[in-house]
């Protein structure tokens, strides 16, 4: 038996309402690493890593459409706050910035663990090719965690206070876009 429909539902849509806003989160960031001369490597990093996140919404873009799932109606809140995010946490520095992302990806790694065990013993096909996209994603979110701790995000200032408040925001984004 595959994964109840209203809860699979659940999944796509939180699940492409979370990489649309780390694609924002990241044109915040390079919005602003763009524009200051000498950042020029963290402005290469940040778009390695939207680009990446760029490829999990296309997936899950289709995937809502071919599912006729419903987007969240947070859509448009979760665009500026993404952004915004982003680029407050780019003016305030590289390291603040890498703060954003490693808080962001520990939130999406649980959040696609919980998934894949929610997945796990399905027979389903379609929850199966769900599974295999889901741990893809998590490998990349993983390694942008890691790249972003290997640069300074632990350095950040108040990176403690400010990874648990952006964590804590991701965690209620994640609750509210699986329902509305």
């Amino acid at each position: 038996m595959g994964t109840t429909n209203r809860r699979l539902a659940e999944m796509i849509r939180v699940d492409h309402a979370g990489e649309h806003g780390a694609v924002r989160i990241y044109d915040g960031q390079k919005a602003v690493f763009d524009k200051i001369k000498g950042k020029e490597k963290t402005a290469e990093m940040v778009a390695h890593m939207a680009e990446q996140e760029q490829e999990h919404l296309a997936y899950f873009d289709a995937l809502i459409t071919q599912r006729d799932i419903r987007p969240t109606a947070l859509g448009p809140f979760w665009d500026a706050a993404g952004f915004a995010l982003g680029a407050a946490t780019a003016l305030m520095g590289e390291k603040a910035a890498m703060a954003c992302t490693a808080a962001v990806e520990t939130e999406i790694d649980a959040h696609y663990a919980a998934q894949l065990e929610a997945l796990a013993d399905s027979k389903d096909k379609a929850d199966k090719a769900l599974a295999k996209k889901i741990e893809k994603f998590r490998a990349d979110e993983a390694e942008h965690k890691h790249t972003a701790l290997e640069n300074g995000a632990e350095d950040a200032p108040a990176y403690q206070a400010m990874s648990r408040l952006i964590r804590f925001g991701c965690r209620v984004a994640i609750r509210a876009s699986e329902k509305i």
